[in-house]
């Protein structure tokens, strides 16, 4: 991050009229240097008192918002930060031995990005190789999402609606969530590049026993040199148009001081440290201009200077404090991350040396019935671990994913999303059991599925991955699984919060259960009225039946508490079960002089009035009347009997099952606790996959739940509902919401 002076003198120089090719590009690079040298000339100033962090009250503990397991071995979390006021991302690469290791506890890395971080992705695994380096280290390792600009610091004042609190949510607040949810250790280390690197140092300083071992790769060591907050102010505006003085002041604050790694040098005794820095010099992964050792890439020419002088600077200094630290300064190597792969790589023996974590080569080997199957099974990789038990039977982790045996199932493979959904749900104690075949497509193209002993795992690029299994994988079968109404499951099953059942949502709504009712589903426009009602929580409670068609397009769900019902020309109302659902029952439903709702029932003096399509009903002390909507009096009668409560409508024809070549028919799921929805009789197989393929790539973060094992189902009570009509030839298709929003 050059300094003002260096941005003046570089495009001074560029402006320059230089004549030829050759001349422009060595003018070029001479210009960056010579200005970045210039900025250097100014490094040391004289040191003021630098303070460290102070002593915080006592801090709010941080909560688990939301996780998505995107493989068996990586976790997605989003963490409520009271600091922040808001949730904030990481993401985890779990230890080598979590799996084989359940009781063991772990050291934790942290791995700070640069100046561009992402809202999406940490840069050490989308630009770097962390996730397969760290695969076989025995760390857990803490990737920060966002930050941008941030210095992962607590700022001042919030910017761009950002409210960064990063030092106080990584110290403060995230090792006790972790120690206490991720079986982590009190023993960290640090490390980042270029602003990430900085950071690093700076927060080790500041938070003296926080870490073991801090490293920098391209850091800034240097915030208070002559033209340094101004070169950082404008490397943040061009970073997302951030404001530093909204980060630390205005240069001449203290705060710039208190967040300088040069000048809290002498805090940082006791802590392992790790430097290192290019030169600028073209290496072997930088593009080249035509004068030999000059990459095209300017700016990481000229920033890497930037970050080997001011980094010199910073050793020089801990050298007069006597602070040991291990100096890397590379022959080549611009501002980019190749370079930081390899000072990743190259660091870890001193960071596992301070961890206490044995950094030599892991020794496993495969045999068995597992051996075979590894070997026909090339994405899983080289092995992790050796065999360890699981609860009916046994298991090994390779860099790829799992394989599980079991007498009944044999060996099978585990990986991808769909190995993450299984491991995030519990594994095979979640009640799914173990896999009965590999994973494989389906026959849209789009998604795949791997088949347990008590239900599939599915996949998409849109949906993730999520498990369907008991009465609702039931009902899901019966209307033609991905191919019927729902779609793809998009959400695992979760218990309701206030009342005895559970829901999963789907790609056009979520299909809810309770011993009570049943399975049902809910979707298109009356999902949206459902919704507006409170949900299961409304007077409504749980859905009785799925969705029927009705005359003139229209359609309804019957619930435990009334209906609600749509139609083109009136909309989604809800019809409670009382004197005003009776009065209209004798009327004839929509079929009847009413027609269809065009209101939600209302509360009048004494009594409550709702408003249909051809009048209104009133029910006043008890007594209920109907009305034309311009007065006139309409006849309830009063000695012709209602119509019959229909029994439960049954389902639209059943598509023919998918068929899946091999796989076992699926057992009844046992039982669990007696609050829970219970696993009916298995449905057919869903379609047949193809010949099993590398594991999904893991898709969108969604939170996984792991619901507690159904009851049987008594049929529900027949509801005041009207009689189904046959869906008309042509019926065009209902408007779906989409993926459930829950106010749960």
């Amino acid at each position: 991050m050059p300094g003002v002076a260096y941005f003046r003198r570089y495009n001074t120089c560029v402006a320059g009229v230089v004549r030829g090719i050759e001349q422009k590009r060595l003018r070029r690079a001479a210009c960056a240097a010579a200005a970045v040298f210039s900025l250097a000339a100014g490094t040391f100033v004289a040191s003021g008192p630098a303070v460290a962090a102070p002593d915080a009250p006592a801090v709010t503990p941080a909560t688990v918002q939301k996780s998505t397991w995107l493989t068996d071995r990586r976790v997605d979390l989003w963490v409520n930060s009271p600091a922040t006021g808001a949730p904030v991302q990481i993401q985890l690469l779990l230890p080598r031995d979590w799996n084989s290791k359940p009781d063991a506890k772990f050291p934790v890395v942290y791995m700070l990005d640069g100046l561009r971080a992402t809202d999406d992705e940490n840069g050490w695994t989308k630009d770097a190789g962390a996730a397969g380096f760290y695969a076989d280290k025995n760390a857990l390792v803490v990737l920060p999402i966002g930050g941008q600009s941030s210095f992962y610091a607590d700022w001042l004042a919030p910017d761009n609606g950002r409210n960064y609190q990063w030092e106080t949510f990584l110290v403060k607040e995230l090792p006790p969530l972790l120690e206490s949810q991720f079986r982590a250790t009190d023993v960290r280390a640090v490390e980042g590049l270029s602003m990430g690197g900085t950071a690093a140092m700076m927060l080790a300083a500041r938070n003296p026993g926080w870490v073991r071992s801090a490293a920098s790769y391209s850091g800034f060591l240097t915030l208070t040199s002559l033209g340094m907050p101004q070169a950082v102010n404008f490397a943040m505006h061009d970073a997302g148009g951030y404001d530093s003085s909204k980060m630390f002041g205005p240069p001449s604050s203290p705060a710039w001081k208190e967040h300088d790694p040069y000048e809290l040098a002498d805090k940082l005794k006791g802590v392992a440290l790790y430097v290192s820095s290019g030169n600028g010099v073209a290496g072997a992964t930088d593009p080249l201009s035509d004068i030999p050792g000059i990459t095209t890439n300017y700016a990481g020419l000229g920033l890497e200077v930037l970050s080997r002088l001011s980094t010199q600077n910073f050793v020089a200094k801990l050298a007069k404090l006597n602070i040991p630290v291990s100096v890397n300064y590379r022959a080549s190597g611009t501002h980019t991350w190749p370079y930081w792969d390899f000072e990743m790589r190259q660091a870890w023996p001193q960071t596992a040396a301070a961890l206490g974590v044995d950094s030599s080569a892991l020794d496993c080997k495969v045999g068995g019935a597992i051996a075979p199957l590894v070997g026909a099974t090339n994405w899983l990789g080289d092995c992790l671990s050796g065999e360890y038990p699981v609860p009916g039977g046994v298991a090994q982790d390779f860099r790829g994913g799992k394989v599980l045996y079991s007498q009944p199932t044999g060996a099978q493979p585990v990986g991808g999303a769909i190995g993450g959904s299984f491991a995030g749900l519990g594994g095979v104690a979640s009640g799914l059991g173990f896999p009965t075949a590999g994973e494989g497509g389906l026959p849209d193209g789009r998604g795949r599925l791997q088949p347990f002993q008590h239900g599939f795992v599915y996949w998409t690029p849109q949906t993730g991955a999520q498990a369907v299994r008991g009465a609702i994988l039931d009902q899901w079968a019966k209307q033609g699984y991905e191919r019927g109404p729902a779609g793809y499951p998009n959400g695992q099953e979760t218990r309701t919060p206030q009342k005895d059942g559970v829901v999963q949502g789907f790609e056009n709504g979520p299909v809810y259960f309770s011993a009570k009712t049943g399975a049902h589903l809910v979707q298109g426009l009356i999902l949206g009225k459902y919704g507006q009602l409170g949900f299961e929580n409304s007077p409504y409670g749980f859905p009785i039946t799925d969705e029927q068609p009705l005359r003139d397009f229209g359609r309804f769900s019957a619930f435990e508490g009334g209906n609600i019902y749509w139609s083109p020309l009136s909309g989604a109302w809800g019809v409670r079960n009382g004197p005003i659902m009776d009065a209209w029952r004798a009327t004839g439903f929509e079929n009847g002089p009413l027609g269809f709702p065009i209101s939600d029932e209302g509360a009048i003096p004494d009594g409550a009035q709702q408003t249909f399509q051809g009048g209104t009903l009133t029910v006043h002390d008890g007594r209920v009347s109907a009305a034309t909507l311009d007065g006139r009096p309409i006849a309830i009668p009063g000695s012709e009997s209602p119509k019959p409560d229909p029994a439960q409508p049954q389902p639209a024809a059943q598509q023919p099952a998918i068929q899946v070549p091999g796989l076992p028919a699926l057992p009844q799921l046992a039982p669990a606790a007696p609050a829970a929805p219970a696993a009916p009789a298995t449905p057919a197989a869903p379609a047949a996959p193809a010949t099993p393929a590398a594991p999904a790539t893991p898709a969108a973060p969604a939170a996984p739940a792991t619901p507690a094992a159904p009851a049987p189902a008594p049929q529900p009570a027949a509801a005041a509902t009207p009689t189904p009509e046959p869906e008309p030839a042509g019926l065009p298709p209902v408007p779906a919401l989409g993926p459930e929003v829950r106010p749960n």
